[in-house]
C-alpha cells in the first residue's frame, strides 16, 4: 500500500515516519461469498464449505505473532459469513494484532454494525463504479445501494468506512466519480487499487487499463491528496499494487516542495515499494501461504507445517529473493535509478505476462527520465 496523504502530511508538518516494525498479512478466511465479481482472484463460490476450523485458527494465532504479523486483514470471500469471525478477531486483539475488515458491506446490519466497529479498526467497503456498473461487476442488482447504506450504518454508528476501488477496462469509467462519491458520503479512506493478473496469459491485459490512462488516473489520483490536504478534507488517499506511482508522486511533491525533497526520498526508499514476501504475506483459505494474494507460486501450507516457520525460513530461495532490496530484476529493471523505491513492481503481474517471476513489471508506466532519476 501506498499512503499518499500521510507521507504529504507528516513530511510536512515534520512528524517522525512512522515504520511498520512487522509485516501485514491478508487472510482469506473463507472462500465463500454472495457475490460473483469479476475481479475475484479467490473464485470464490457461496456454495463451498469453510476448510479451515475455528479451533486450527484460533491455534494458530500465537504463531502469527511470533512470525512477526502485526496487522491482519480480514478477507474471503465474504469474511462476514463465518460466523466465528468476531472471535478470531478478539483473539488476534488480545495477542496485539491490528485487525482490519474487508467487505463487500451485504452483512453489515444494525444487529452487527456495533460488534463489526469495535472488532476492527477499519473496514473498507468495495465500490466498483457507479450503480449500474458496480451492480453488473458484482454480479446482484441492488448491491451498489447495500454497500452504501453499509457505509452510512458504519458511519452513523462511530466507525471508520472507506471505499475500495479497482481500476480494470469496465470500471474505469466511473474512476472520478468514485473521489465525488468518496466526499459526498465522507467517508474515512479512498484506497484505488490497481489490477493485478491472475493465471498465465495475454487476455490479462484485455481487462486492463493502457499506461497512459493509468498515468493519467496516476496523477489525478497524487493531485487529489494535495488537494484535500489543502482543502482541510479528512479523506485519507491510498494506492495499491502499483508502487510506483511513489516515483510520480515524488516528483510532483519535489515541485511543490522543493526544500523537502530529500526527506521524502528518504521515506519512499525507507517505505521500499513491493513489499510481497518482504513485509506482506496471504493466508488463503486452504491456508496456503503466499507472498502476496494473486502470487503464483506456494510457500507453504500452515495445516503441514507451523506459520512461523514457513515465513521465517531463511533457506527459501524464492523468499529470500523476494526480500532483497533493491531486487535483482531483468528487462528495464535491471539499469532502472527508482528501484530503491518501487522494488520492481509486482512479480505476479511479471509472471502472467513474461513468465518470470523476475522480469520487469509490464504495467510500468514511467519514462525513461524518470526512471534514470537517482
Amino acid at each position: 500500500m501506498f499512503r499518499l496523504s500521510n507521507l504529504i502530511t507528516s513530511v510536512t508538518e515534520g512528524k517522525k515516519e512512522r515504520v511498520l516494525d512487522g509485516s501485514i498479512a491478508i487472510w482469506n478466511f473463507t472462500n465463500r461469498c454472495n457475490l460473483a465479481c469479476h475481479h475475484c482472484y479467490s473464485y470464490a463460490d457461496p456454495n463451498s464449505e469453510d476448510f479451515l476450523s475455528t479451533e486450527f485458527i484460533m491455534d494458530s494465532i500465537p504463531e502469527l505473532k511470533k512470525a512477526g504479523i502485526k496487522f491482519v486483514i480480514f478477507s474471503g470471500g465474504e469474511p462476514l459469513i463465518r460466523r466465528d469471525i468476531f472471535d478470531i478477531a478478539k483473539k488476534m486483539r488480545q495477542e496485539g494484532i491490528v485487525t482490519y475488515l474487508s467487505t463487500n458491506g451485504l452483512y453489515v446490519s444494525e444487529k452487527n454494525v456495533d460488534r463489526i466497529i469495535d472488532t476492527f479498526n477499519y473496514i473498507g467497503i468495495s465500490i466498483d463504479g457507479i450503480e449500474e456498473v458496480h451492480d453488473k461487476f458484482r454480479g446482484l442488482k441492488g448491491a451498489y445501494r447495500k454497500s452504501l447504506d453499509a457505509i452510512a450504518l458504519i458511519q452513523e454508528h462511530g466507525g471508520n468506512a472507506g471505499i475500495r476501488f479497482t481500476i480494470t477496462n469496465e470500471t474505469k469509467e466511473s474512476f472520478f466519480a468514485m473521489f465525488e462519491l468518496a466526499e459526498e458520503i465522507g467517508v474515512d479512506k479512498i484506497y484505488i487499487s490497481h489490477l493485478v493478473y491472475s493465471g498465465r496469459g495475454l487476455d490479462n491485459l484485455k481487462i486492463d487499463i493502457s499506461k497512459e490512462e493509468r498515468r493519467k488516473f496516476v496523477e489525478y489520483i497524487i493531485d487529489k491528496a494535495f488537494e484535500y490536504i489543502e482543502k482541510g478534507r479528512k479523506i485519507d488517499i491510498v494506492t495499491g499494487n502499483m508502487e510506483m506511482d511513489a516515483v510520480l508522486f515524488l516528483e510532483k511533491f519535489s515541485k511543490k516542495y522543493p526544500d523537502l525533497k530529500e526527506e521524502m526520498t528518504k521515506r519512499l526508499k525507507s517505505w521500499g515499494g513491493n513489499s510481497a514476501g518482504r513485509k506482506l504475506v496471504n493466508i488463503d483459505w486452504m491456508g496456503n501461504v503466499k507472498p502476496d494474494p494473486f502470487f503464483p507460486f506456494v510457500i507453504g501450507n500452515m495445516t503441514e507445517k507451523p506459520f512461523s516457520e514457513i515465513w521465517l525460513d531463511s533457506e527459501n530461495e524464492m523468499l529470500a529473493k523476494l526480500r532483497e532490496h533493491p531486487r535483482k530484476l531483468g528487462g528495464k529493471c535491471e539499469n532502472c535509478g527508482v528501484m530503491e523505491i518501487c522494488n520492481g513492481g509486482s512479480r505476479s503481474r511479471a509472471w502472467a505476462i513474461h513468465g518470470d517471476l523476475w522480469a520487469e513489471d509490464p504495467s510500468c508506466y514511467l519514462n525513461e527520465i524518470e526512471k534514470s532519476e537517482k
